[in-house]
């Protein structure tokens, strides 16, 4: 089947799984097939043209990526179904044998879907799957509309430090970094389209190097970038990050924002020898007490797993006790699952999948409390929110510190305007502000 959008326009649908990275790319793709003349439309829709792009993290992450392929399908079945990604890097059987996938992509060619769609007249799936290159990378990137919220700009891909439970290695294949021109072009391009807030994103982040540039270096030239307000790290090694982004992040005249998302995978010592992760509980503790310590207002937030092979309840409880002691003010939590062909797989002391999701739950329960304290420190005081698209006449948005802000404002048009707002209840996970101010003029 051949998909082709330059005699009449063609409609297409896309579907992202998983983590920044992913909704980096598929943004990527989505710019691709506007330049060809696609019509992009919601996923669920009629398409003649689906593109899934996968995660597969855990065992219901492939689960996810499987209902939505044949969710796709079953509303669309004349459409072509790509499936790109994660999961058509180590699941590319099992996607196969799902009736009415037309193209299965890797991670090597995800971003040139497009070129494969084109030439492929099989009635069976073509799979494209090419050994991931471990060389530094360019990215062909178009797009000339406006762009009026936060952007992600991919750095780096893949990962060297091989922890027992991750497949990433595997699916992203080893560390490399983007070429440091190709990547400020983007972000020059992304500030001309009107993005003022960068997200930096990949899979290891702080391991970047190109051309001698390090993070320290990228962020610093960012700031240089007319147009971009607010650069943002996302998820980000604690061992890999220099301690002179402190000074970048206190400095109210750099773009850097006070925020870090550090994965910490476990409050006990024994588990993250297990994990062979690089820091002890201590080494993370004094890490993100003297970041407190070093930048004012700075949020810094985690990543727990829970349930890893041998993990005792008193293993838990160290990974509840560290998140309510020290001042972390949320965590995402995860459910160990097992991954084919990661080391821990192969371990004994496998938790109960139903202890697992209890403890889950519960460490949950505790995150949420964190991050309702966080927030209730900044009630009544002012704040910079980048306002983002309106949802349902509410404005959505952020501070700097990655509060998560909602502004009833209906008189006004915020899109992309930093506000003055001041912050006064607290609504499941974000505040309510009332808008005070808005950029270039003293008050609404």
């Amino acid at each position: 089947m051949q998909v082709n959008a330059s005699k009449t326009q063609k409609k297409a649908s896309l579907h992202t799984h998983g983590c920044r990275l992913n909704q980096y790319e598929t943004k990527l793709i989505r710019d691709h097939l506007e330049s060809r003349g696609y019509e992009i439309v919601p996923f669920g829709d009629k398409a003649d043209l689906g593109i899934i792009n996968t995660c597969t993290v855990t065992r219901e992450a492939d689960a996810k990526c499987r209902q939505s392929i044949r969710s796709f399908i079953k509303k669309n079945p004349g459409a072509f179904t790509a499936v790109v990604g994660c999961y058509s890097q180590s699941g590319y059987k099992e996607i196969a044998g799902i009736e009415g996938v037309d193209l299965i992509v890797g991670n090597q060619d995800k971003l040139g879907v497009l070129d494969y769609i084109d030439d492929v007249k099989n009635e069976v799936p073509v799979i494209v799957r090419e050994r991931i290159s471990k060389e530094d990378f360019t990215i062909s990137f178009v797009g000339d509309m406006p762009f009026t919220q936060r952007a992600n700009l991919k750095i780096q891909d893949g990962c060297d430090f091989m922890c027992t439970f991750c497949t990433i290695p595997f699916v992203r294949g080893r560390a490399r970094s983007r070429d440091f021109s190709n990547l400020m072009e983007e972000a020059r391009s992304l500030a001309g389209r009107g993005v003022r807030e960068l997200v930096l994103t990949g899979v290891n982040i702080g391991t970047f190097s190109s051309s001698g540039e390090t993070i320290l270096t990228l962020v610093d030239a960012l700031n240089d970038v007319s147009g971009i307000d607010r650069v943002r790290i996302s998820s980000i090694e604690p061992t890999t990050i220099p301690v002179e982004l402190f000074e970048r992040m206190a400095d109210i005249n750099h773009v850097l924002l006070p925020y870090l998302h550090i994965p910490l995978q476990s409050g006990s010592d024994t588990i993250l020898k297990a994990m062979r992760r690089k820091y002890t509980r201590t080494e993370f503790l004094d890490f993100i007490e003297r970041a407190y310590a070093s930048v004012p207002d700075i949020c810094i937030g985690t990543d727990i797993l829970v349930g890893f092979p041998g993990e005792a309840e008193t293993d838990f409880e160290a990974s509840c006790q560290l998140l309510l002691e020290s001042p972390l003010a949320y965590s995402h939590v995860f459910t160990y699952s097992e991954r084919d062909g990661t080391v821990a797989a192969k371990e004994t002391g496998h938790i109960p999948m139903p202890e697992r999701h209890e403890r889950s739950n519960r460490l949950r329960r505790l995150s949420a409390k964190k991050r309702h304290d966080y927030y209730a420190n900044y009630l009544g005081k002012t704040v910079d929110v980048l306002f983002e698209n309106p949802r349902e006449g509410l404005w959505p948005g952020y501070t700097d510190n990655y509060i998560r802000v909602v502004v009833d404002c209906p008189e006004r048009d915020l899109t992309n305007f930093i506000g003055k707002v001041r912050l006064e209840r607290i609504s499941a996970d974000f505040v309510e502000g009332m808008l005070v101010g808005v950029e270039g003029s003293q008050s609404v």
